[in-house]
């Protein structure tokens, strides 16, 4: 009885572990709330015919929500190959990083948009170890004018004003 009992808890720790570890709740917490996001882009007013230049108003997060699932899933089924290893300290790029995010949320709401996705870009390369010039270069300037020629021209979205933005659209 005592092997049957011993038996089950070592079928259960193979089993289990691998289901019920930090990737697979991460991932699900991230699919739920993406999941729960997505039932409410259903609910999106429609837009009148003068501002429907684009594409739908609900059309954009319901691709970028199916893109943050689908790229979860893969995060997932990756850490099934290899654990994520625990961390009692975070390293200091990580804290950087939130900084980061913090002074672009300030410097693209009060300045211009592509300064702060240029600075976003350029610091959050350079704090993760990038040094090569060249290709910070490309991350600060082509990406954000990539990101600008994309919604401007293909999406036909008009982009809030600032000291960059302004120079473009008048």
């Amino acid at each position: 009885m005592k092997d049957l009992h011993e038996n089950k808890e070592r079928v259960n720790k193979k089993i289990l572990p691998s289901f019920f570890n930090d990737a697979s709740i991460v991932s699900f917490v991230i699919i739920l709330f993406s999941l729960i996001l997505f039932y409410f882009t259903f609910n999106f007013d429609a837009v009148p015919p003068i501002l429907n230049r684009g594409i739908q108003p609900a059309t954009f997060p319901k691709i970028l929500l199916l893109l943050i699932i689908f790229l979860t899933l893969i995060v997932y089924f990756m850490s099934l190959k290899k654990p994520w290893k625990k961390q009692t300290i975070l390293p200091k790029n990580f804290y950087y990083t939130l900084i980061t995010f913090v002074l672009f949320s300030i410097l693209s709401k009060n300045v211009d948009f592509f300064l702060g996705l240029s600075f976003l870009s350029l610091a959050i390369s350079f704090n993760w170890g990038e040094r090569r010039i060249l290709h910070l270069t490309f991350v600060t300037i082509i990406f954000p004018l990539l990101v600008f020629l994309f919604f401007e021209t293909m999406l036909n979205l008009r982009f809030p004003g600032g000291v960059i933005t302004n120079l473009y659209y008048y």
